[in-house]
Order: structure tokens, then sequence, then C-alpha cells
């Protein structure tokens, strides 16, 4: 697909995956991303818009989060064992604090065959499926679930097989409202290099089924994608190209000022 942009109706727009991806990536680093940091939150929102999931609406719909969580303080350890790791997110964006807290997870599955992380605090959860892929494409089985606070109160489940890059995908209602007054802004990872490791994951409440995305739905979209373009709001389009906008503008006050090697 070329990076070139066509209006799709009035308020509709297509652009190329690439196009998205490093669009993202400079307005990350315009956020005040470091650029390895941005080129993992840009592939996140690029793989979840590429699979018809709304990636730009989730990240636009915080955006002041994820901002804001460049100026904040990092996520922290809370507990950690050979399996299991305990982190807070501070409140921020999992762009921000999913991905290292993920790693590490990672690590400890590859050398125990099971690990669980909970990431606590934690906003946009939904963007976290991007790098869920990343990591069942290294060979890990991955599956992750949360709830969301809204009444009736719901539980999503996103499960990636290993070497898979398409997740299944499910939304439960729950029929009874849990007794502890817990706030519903953690994520739960579960990864095992063996699928017969990885427990039957379900909620212990009572639950049904509310919505699915399967493994085909989400290829033919992706697929969609990727031979007609993405479609993006122009709006929020151009919200990510003020952010870009400005990492071409530090770097051209960095270059007047004369920095780089000395003849």
């Amino acid at each position: 697909v070329s990076a070139r942009c066509a209006f799709n109706g009035p308020r509709r727009m297509k652009v190329s995956l690439n196009e998205l991806q490093s669009v993202c990536r400079k307005a990350f680093v315009g956020m005040g991303f470091t650029a390895g940091h941005a080129d993992d939150a840009a592939a996140m929102v690029a793989w979840m818009q590429s699979y018809g999931l709304d990636g730009l609406k989730a990240l636009s719909e915080g955006l002041e989060c994820v901002v804001a969580s460049e100026t904040s303080g990092r996520p922290q350890v809370v507990y950690q064992d050979a399996d299991l790791a305990v982190i807070d997110g501070q409140k921020m964006s999992v762009l921000s604090s999913g991905n290292l807290a993920l790693e590490l997870a990672f690590a400890k599955a590859r050398v125990r065959g099971l690990a669980v992380i909970k990431i606590r605090h934690c906003r946009q959860r939904q963007l976290i499926m991007g790098y869920l892929s990343r990591l069942a494409d290294r060979g890990m089985n991955v599956t992750a679930f949360w709830r969301h606070s809204q009444s009736p109160l719901t539980e999503q489940v996103v499960g990636f097989p290993a070497r898979s890059s398409v997740p299944s995908i499910r939304v439960y209602e729950l029929a009874d409202t849990p007794d502890e007054d817990v706030p519903n802004d953690g994520i739960t990872i579960v990864m095992a290099n063996h699928v017969d490791l990885l427990p039957t994951v379900r909620s212990q409440d009572e639950y049904k089924l509310l919505a699915k995305h399967d493994e085909s739905d989400l290829l033919a979209a992706r697929h969609q994608a990727l031979e007609e373009g993405i479609t993006v709001n122009p709006e929020v389009w151009q919200q990510l190209k003020t952010f870009a906008a400005q990492t071409l503008v530090e770097a051209s006050a960095l270059s007047r000022s004369g920095a780089g090697p000395a003849e």
C-alpha cells in the first residue's frame, strides 16, 4: 500500500500501515518518549488499528494521559519472585508502563516455563495487545485479562497462541459484583512456553459472553487494511502530526545551535 493519503468521506481518510506507524513514532518522540520506547508504542497502536480494533481511538481518548505519563514517575515493582511480578503502573498509559513489565514476565516464563504478572493502576489497557502479539511471535503462549468498571461489570480475556500474531478476544458480563472494593484499573497476564501449562482462564463469577473477535475476523480486517489502507479520523491524524512536528522543531533548533562533532 502506498503512503498516499486518500479521503474517504467527510471525516475519514486512509493511510498505509507504514505511514501510520512512522507518524505515531514521531508523535511519541515529540511527546517525550525515548526513541526505543517510541518504536514500541507506535507498534502497539498500529497493530491495534490494522486489526480493526480502534487503536487510534483508544490513543486519542487518553492522549492527555499518554503525554502526562512521560513526565511522571516510572512503574514500580511492588513484589516479585521467580514466577510472579506485581507492578504499580502509577496510573500511566500502558504505552509507558507496559513494555518493560511484559519483558520481565517474558524472561521469567522463559526460565520457569510459566509466569504471571499483574500491572496495577494502569490506563488504556486495550493497547497492551500490540505488545502481547510481539511476545507471542517470539514463541510464548500469552493470556491477558482485565475488568471494566462500567455497569454491568465486564471482563475481557485475550489469548495469543505461540507464534501467532492474532488473538482470540472475548468480553464477558459478570452476573454478580464481587464483594471486595478493588479498583478495576489493572491487568493480569499469564505466559507459558508450552500451551499445556496455561491454566483455564475464566472468571470465578457467573458470566455470559457479550462479544468476541475470532482469529478469522481479525485476519480479514488486517487483510483489508493492507490492501486498501487503514481508515483514520482526520482530527486524530492532525493531533499526531502536531506532536510529530515538535520533533522537527527541536531537531532544527539543535542544528542551528551548532551541536555535533567538531570539524
